[in-house]
């Protein structure tokens, strides 16, 4: 009776806050890997040790005899010693790892941007000039203009300088500022539950690019980077303005190569179960199509080049969860709302530094799409309820889902012809 009383009181918080959001506890102790099996522990001593030993990040959920609902192991005081002293070492570790990354991918950029500076000084060289001036434009519009050094500026970036920002933000959370448990609790109780809650739609929207790629890959015999399959079913700007409108829905389901896929792919997974589970499902198909629609078409106002990639359904995504989590604010925690306006930060930082490569136009106007939709189809509400679908809703969904399959199988026929 008191278990029924205490999930009746506790109606007023959002469901992820809520004392039954995790499977009901076993008896005695023990804990739950990310994959849900269950592990029993002798004692509390026992579990405490697991805890203190886990380098791998295995335990997610632990249970206790004095509640009946397994919880994060940040909510039970008598763990807070062991799980303070793993955070501390995963933070120090992730720390050293963005270390070597950042020392190496440095050296890389330092020396990629040296041999273009000695290439462009002898260029300059053989055209006879003295003038100091001259000399330093020249290099700098060379070292601005060259595909190397773009490619090496955002590797760097992406795969070095981000991570080891994000190691040091850890670092000062979990080491220097003591890392307060207890402010912490909100933020991973709801990561924690969001990755145990099923997108099926986000995961056949995954699969139905994934199958678009490896169309890719088996048309131009290649995986690192594609030309023909681009060609063929990517947004050229002049075909499309010729009236070839088709590949305002077939761009989106392609990629430029492997890193594209992934770095998309990613993306996808995270926001798009986001979107399913507090938006419902038909908005996952709706959003990112007309995202992906309104990015594409200012792509073609603005560049000539070909695009492709599902960035700009999934900047709609972005721009819809940012809008839909203010105007719901009950729903999410403020600190996962600060995480998503820190993922757009670093998309403008990676679209200002490979301008050269990366459609700002698709993704902004992808970002504005999303960013609309949420402001006219989910009104202001202080409910920690999540929105309920209607019959609409559900039919437009599989309308916009089948429009994205559809446009997937042609996306394939225009590569086999």
């Amino acid at each position: 009776m008191n278990e029924i009383n205490a999930e009746l009181d506790d109606r007023h918080l959002a469901v992820w806050a809520r004392q039954g959001a995790f499977p009901i506890a076993p008896e005695g102790y023990g804990w739950l890997d990310r994959k849900g099996n269950r592990h029993y522990c002798t004692s509390l001593d026992q579990l405490s040790k697991t805890i203190r030993e886990d380098n791998a990040s295995v335990v997610n959920l632990v249970w206790t005899p004095d509640f009946a609902y397994c919880r994060i192991p940040e909510e039970v005081e008598a763990l807070a010693q062991p799980i303070q002293g793993i955070r501390k070492r995963w933070a120090t570790d992730d720390l050293a790892d963005a270390q070597y990354r950042l020392r190496y991918f440095g050296i890389g950029l330092a020396v990629i941007i040296g041999y273009m500076a000695y290439q462009a000084l002898r260029v300059f060289g053989e055209r006879e000039r003295e003038d100091g001036l001259e000399r330093v434009e020249f290099v700098m519009k060379v070292l601005r203009d060259s595909t190397a050094v773009g490619v090496a500026m955002l590797a760097f970036l992406i795969f070095a300088f981000i991570p080891w920002y994000q190691a040091r933000k850890k670092i000062r959370k979990t080491v220097h500022r003591g890392g307060n448990l207890a402010m912490n609790v909100p933020l991973i109780r709801f990561e924690t539950w969001l990755d145990l809650q099923k997108a099926i739609v986000t995961w056949a929207l995954l699969g139905i690019i994934s199958l678009v790629f490896l169309a890719q890959v088996i048309h131009d015999g290649s995986i690192l980077g594609f030309y023909q399959s681009v060609k063929d079913a990517g947004l050229q700007k002049d075909s499309y303005r010729g009236g070839e409108y088709w590949r305002l829905f077939t761009a989106p389901l392609l990629h430029g190569g492997l890193i594209h896929f992934v770095m998309n792919a990613l993306g996808l997974l995270y926001l798009g179960k986001r979107l399913e589970v507090f938006a419902s499902w038909p908005h996952v198909p709706m959003v990112f199509l007309f995202s992906a629609m309104v990015g594409g078409d200012a792509s073609a106002r603005i560049y000539n080049t070909t695009s492709v990639g599902a960035s700009g359904g999934l900047m709609g995504w972005l721009g819809f969860l940012l809008v839909f989590e203010v105007l719901h604010s009950a729903l999410v925690p403020k600190s996962a709302k600060r995480r998503l306006l820190g993922g757009l930060l670093m998309t403008a930082l990676i679209g200002l530094v490979g301008y050269q490569f990366i459609d700002n136009a698709a993704h902004f106007g992808g970002l504005v799409a999303g960013m609309a939709y949420a402001m006219i189809v989910f009104p202001k509400s202080g409910s920690v309820m999540r929105p309920k679908m209607n019959l609409s809703d559900r039919i437009v969904g599989l309308g916009s889902l089948l429009v994205i399959a559809v446009s997937a199988f042609f996306a394939v026929t225009r590569m086999l012809q």
